[in-house]
């Protein structure tokens, strides 16, 4: 009796203890609120008002998880991750009942199905395509999706390690990102695409301009298959990468050549780029130099003013033009970026690529110039989409962060990224488990392919690239459909090949 009571009065002296911070607290914060002059409503309402801070920072995330539809949520829904989730299995990712999605959306596309579509034994297969003709090593690219640029400090050496592995799996290419090639890129031994940012981290001399030696270097490395010149990216079109500071270690500083600590801030543009005439010498060089073939990447404005380009190639000839042309479109994402330029500069993809496939088309250039899209397309029907509208090839940077686990936490421009993929916090990075990571990055590229063949057979054609703009329908404000083909005809004419 004496030992339950002596407990009792510990539990009580507990309690009011408790009590006694939670008051010493609620003064203590009473008197923060009322004398700090930045929050209105803090100040007018003291430690109550602190609770809309908080429900607002924690509003995203109950919204994900249980107030938002399936396909409801930006900037990827559910329906959308979900897929990838299930994809990364590697197993069957079939669904039952019916679609979800709602076929009366403005702009959703609907694929048209043969009528007498090829038997089951006559399967859709993608072929290799060649790139650089022109270049001393051409690249036969395997796969028609494939990795965007995602450079080592935007995310974290074991996710470069997954994506590395992964792509070796699925027989399809990565790309390093603008922030030069890391170690951990090779480790998988898959196809590299090295991209030169406006920076030119990993290839600069002193002075910031490309190192030709360095240059040279890169090119010899067996997996470094292709170069891609960055000219703007669809997150933050006029403006340079941002690494945060506190990202740059000693390893990635090395990498850069820059100073631990120090944010790693690329130029806008290439200085020594002021004009499509410069543009062009510039790949030349690239190319001759390193003997890969070279293209670039960009978000396009307007599309009169790359005609000039075209012209320019016109005139010059052929062995002047890129190897490929990588369209990004406005609404495509990155680590961080000033919020006007990810919501309002840049021209959406789905219009961006038929106006640049068009211009290349109109001037004899189809077989020498590559069409790479990108821009939020994670899903099969997104590339099929592409494919249709005359893209060669379709790249992904967030349907892979997906695959390695990535949950839309929108911490990517900080450290604190729960899954691993941004972070380099070692804590953090235990998450991500490299062994079981890069299956599951294999799997979904393959699942991706698997399927656009899929919408390839069911539309009457043997091979992805051969489907055309009438094969995809878009949906109408009235809830009808068009063919592409009649909003927007193909310059050689919907049935060329």
């Amino acid at each position: 009796m004496g030992a339950a009571m002596y407990l009792l009065q510990i539990l009580a002296l507990v309690f009011l203890v408790a009590i006694g911070f939670a008051v010493l607290a609620v003064v203590l914060l009473y008197l923060i609120d009322t004398t700090q002059t930045g929050d209105a409503i803090r100040r007018n309402y003291p430690v109550i008002g602190r609770f809309r801070g908080w429900f607002t920072k924690l509003g995203e995330f109950f919204r994900q998880y249980f107030f938002a539809m399936d396909r409801e949520e930006m900037p990827f829904n559910r329906a959308q991750r979900d897929w990838v989730y299930h994809a990364t299995k590697g197993k069957d990712n079939t669904v039952a009942f019916g679609s979800t999605r709602n076929l009366n959306i403005p702009g959703t596309p609907i694929f048209v199905n043969a009528v007498f579509p090829p038997l089951d034994d006559q399967f859709s297969v993608t072929e290799p395509m060649v790139i650089g003709p022109n270049a001393k090593i051409p690249y036969v690219a395997r796969s028609i999706f494939n990795i965007s640029g995602m450079s080592y400090g935007a995310i974290s050496r074991p996710a470069v390690e997954a994506l590395s592995r992964g792509a070796a799996e699925a027989g399809i290419w990565l790309n390093t990102g603008e922030g030069g090639l890391a170690p951990f890129h090779e480790l998988g031994a898959c196809d590299l695409v090295y991209q030169i940012g406006t920076a030119k981290f990993g290839i600069r001399d002193a002075h910031g301009n490309i190192d030709d030696a360095k240059l040279a270097a890169m090119g010899a490395r067996p997996q470094v298959k292709m170069f891609e010149l960055k000219l703007a990216q669809g997150a933050k079109p006029g403006k340079g990468g941002i690494l945060p500071g506190e990202k740059v270690n000693e390893e990635i500083a090395a990498i850069r050549g820059l100073k631990v600590g120090q944010p790693g801030i690329s130029p806008n543009r290439h200085r020594e780029i002021d004009n499509f005439e410069d543009l062009l010498d510039m790949i030349v060089h690239i190319r001759e130099v390193s003997g890969r073939p070279v293209g670039f990447k960009t978000v396009i404005g307007s599309s009169d003013d790359w005609e000039r380009m075209f012209q320019l190639i016109a005139e010059r000839g052929s062995e002047s033009a890129p190897d490929f042309i990588t369209i990004d479109g406005g609404e495509g994402g990155t680590g961080a970026a000033p919020m006007p330029l990810i919501d309002l500069v840049g021209m959406p993809i789905r219009e961006a690529l038929p106006r640049i496939v068009d211009l290349r088309d109109r001037y004899g250039l189809k077989e020498r110039i590559r069409i790479v899209a990108a821009g939020k397309l994670v899903n099969p029907a997104d590339v099929a989409w592409a494919i249709c509208l005359g893209a060669d090839f379709v790249t992904s940077a967030r349907g892979f962060m997906f695959s390695m686990g990535c949950i839309q936490a929108l911490k990517c421009n900080r450290n604190t990224c729960p899954t691993g993929i941004t972070t380099h916090d070692p804590r953090l990075q235990k998450g991500l488990v490299v062994e079981d990571k890069y299956k599951k990055v294999a799997n979904y590229a393959k699942a991706v392919i698997k399927e656009v063949e899929t919408i390839a057979h069911s539309v009457g054609v043997s091979e992805p690239r051969q489907m055309r703009r009438r094969h995809v329908r878009i949906v109408q404000a009235d809830g009808s459909s068009i063919p592409f083909s009649k909003l927007r005809p193909s310059y050689r004419g919907d049935t060329a090949t």
